[in-house]
Formats: structure tokens, C-alpha cells, sequence
């Protein structure tokens, strides 16, 4: 080949490749993770985003924005344009916020149209792996008896981290010392890094590959079942320990005023996604499933949000 013509294949080379990214299309829609990257709802938003951006035939991007326990990132969607381009993926803490925060920005049932629920998450406590405790009845012991009061990671006041903390404070009546992270996943480094944190109680999302990769020891789920996921772990009730029910749940907003054949068009779009054989794969691996359709809904969304507003309330207070 002449100098000359390897010349023009590279020149055409160049077009050809400028021309595929220029052809990428920029996202229709950005899926807003008000919590930091790599903990567990943003490892459901990255499925739940290819998923939803498959039954909306746009693409879906997960833009996280972590900061005052989910407020910043949620703040930024309530002053969004309401016509659908920028979604919410929030969770329980969307409805503790309001008990912790008398002077909120923002009114969580107010302030945003409700799409759907997408998944409730059980939730692990855990525990460094080079603790002495391998049990619960042992952990309590070892709180106990212990030299030195033992850490617990949480992700900020009304986290769902946060919650499962003080219940199980509440129902061991023991006491740990909290420490606040930005994330669930820097919480995690802590633990297996330097060993700052002793304890966390966290989504299966964000947990159980870590367990089942003996990187750090299970004490129970907050489950009333066992999950099948973890068939050896215990409940929290079954090991002694009643009183820690927590069941995250996790619900796609936009912002109020969204016009409602939009708001019909995501619900019915995450209804399809939620049927996705590919997102469905994606949160077994992270101990869970999508809810039925009949939850994918506005109203159940909205029957959720004030249930958990007026039970985590009173515990908060």
C-alpha cells in the first residue's frame, strides 16, 4: 500500500470515528442518585437506568450528587424543569428528612410528582472481619465487656445506615460510638481499610458481595425471613435480637408540576423495566427484586412515602 493511500485511510479513519461519537446521543433523561457513588443506590440506579432507558428508547444517565443525606442531590431535582429529563431515584431517607430537619428546603410530598417503587432492599449487619464476635449473642458480649466502646459507620442522620443503627442500639441497649460518612461506601473503605469502623448496617447492595467473599462477617439480616441470597445468616429476631425490621425502599420522582401524561408515560416505562430479564439479573446479584407492577405506581409510591414519614417520625423525635 503507497504512503499516499495509507494516508486517506487514516484521514477516513479519523471521520469515521468523529462522526460515531459525534452520533452519540446526549441523555434524554438524568437519573439523579442524591447519595455518593459506588454505594448501594447507586448500584441499583446502574441497571435501573439501562432498564429504563431501554423502555423509554432514551438514554438514561445516573448523575450522583451526594451531600446533607441526600438532601443536596434530592434539592436539585425539586428546582429541575418538570417535562420528565430529570428523574429522582430516592429512598427512605426521602421521608425521615422532614423529623430531621424541621427548616427542609423542600416538602417530599409535595415537592415532586411520585413515578413508582422500584425495590425494596433488606438490610445486613456486619461486622469487621477481625472482630472476636463471629455471633450476635457474641457481638453483644463483646459490647459489653469490650475495652473500648466499638464504631458504627452510618451515612448521616436519616440514612437508612443511620436508622438500622440506632434500632439496633435501641433493641440490644448497647452502645456504640457513630461515626458519619459521606456514603455507605466510604463507611466501607473505613471498615476494610483501616479498621475505623467496627460495624455497619447496610443494604444488601452494598453488602453482600462482601460477605459472601469473607471480607467481612454477617450477623444477621433485618429481614422476618431469612434471605435466600444468604441462606446461613440469620435473622436479627431469629439470633435475639426483635425490634430491627428495616426494609429499604426505593421509589423514581420527578419534579412536581411534571405534566401527567409525562408522569404516565415514566410510570409505564418503569412498569417495563422492572420486566427487564437483564435488571431483574442485576438485583438478584444484589440480594433483592423489583416490586410487582401494581407497586410500580404513583399512588403506591405515595402511600409508602407517608406511611414511613409518620413511623420514622415518632422514632426519630
Amino acid at each position: 500500500m503507497s504512503q499516499i493511500v495509507r494516508r486517506a485511510v487514516a484521514v477516513v479513519s479519523v471521520f469515521i470515528a468523529v462522526g460515531a461519537f459525534a452520533a452519540q446521543p446526549d441523555p434524554k433523561v438524568t437519573l439523579v442518585v442524591p447519595f455518593v457513588a459506588d454505594g448501594p443506590t447507586d448500584h441499583l440506579a446502574q441497571p435501573l437506568a439501562a432498564a429504563l432507558g431501554r423502555a423509554l428508547g432514551e438514554r438514561v444517565m445516573v448523575k450522583n450528587i451526594g451531600g446533607g443525606g441526600g438532601s443536596v442531590g434530592t434539592r436539585q431535582v425539586q428546582r429541575s424543569r418538570p417535562d420528565g429529563s430529570v428523574l429522582l431515584l430516592a429512598n427512605v431517607g426521602h421521608a425521615t428528612a422532614p423529623a430531621l430537619n424541621p427548616k427542609l428546603s423542600y416538602d417530599p410530598q409535595k415537592d415532586f410528582a411520585p413515578i413508582g417503587l422500584v425495590a425494596d432492599v433488606p438490610m445486613t449487619l456486619i461486622g469487621r472481619r477481625e472482630l472476636r464476635a463471629h455471633t450476635l449473642p457474641e457481638l453483644l458480649t463483646q459490647l459489653d465487656k469490650g475495652r473500648r466502646k466499638l464504631t458504627y459507620g452510618h451515612a448521616g442522620a436519616g440514612s437508612a445506615s443511620h436508622l438500622c443503627g440506632v434500632l439496633f442500639a435501641r433493641a440490644a441497649d448497647r452502645k456504640v460510638a457513630m461515626l458519619t460518612y459521606p456514603g455507605t461506601a466510604n463507611a466501607m473503605t473505613a471498615m476494610l481499610s483501616d479498621g475505623h469502623v467496627d460495624l455497619m448496617c447496610d443494604q444488601t447492595s452494598n453488602t453482600l458481595a462482601r460477605i459472601k467473599a469473607g471480607e467481612v462477617q454477617a450477623y444477621g439480616v433485618t429481614t422476618a425471613e431469612r434471605l435466600p441470597a444468604l441462606p446461613d445468616v440469620p435473622t436479627l429476631a431469629e439470633a435475639g435480637l426483635p425490634g430491627v425490621d428495616v426494609l429499604v425502599w426505593h421509589g423514581l420522582y420527578a419534579p412536581k408540576d411534571t405534566p401527567p401524561e409525562v408522569v404516565d408515560r415514566l410510570t409505564k416505562a418503569l412498569q417495563q423495566a422492572l420486566q427487564d430479564p437483564a435488571l431483574q439479573s442485576a438485583l438478584q446479584a444484589l440480594g433483592t427484586q423489583p416490586v410487582s407492577a401494581e407497586r410500580a405506581t404513583p399512588k403506591a409510591l405515595r402511600e409508602r412515602l407517608a406511611a414511613d414519614i409518620e413511623r420514622w417520625g415518632k422514632t426519630l423525635k
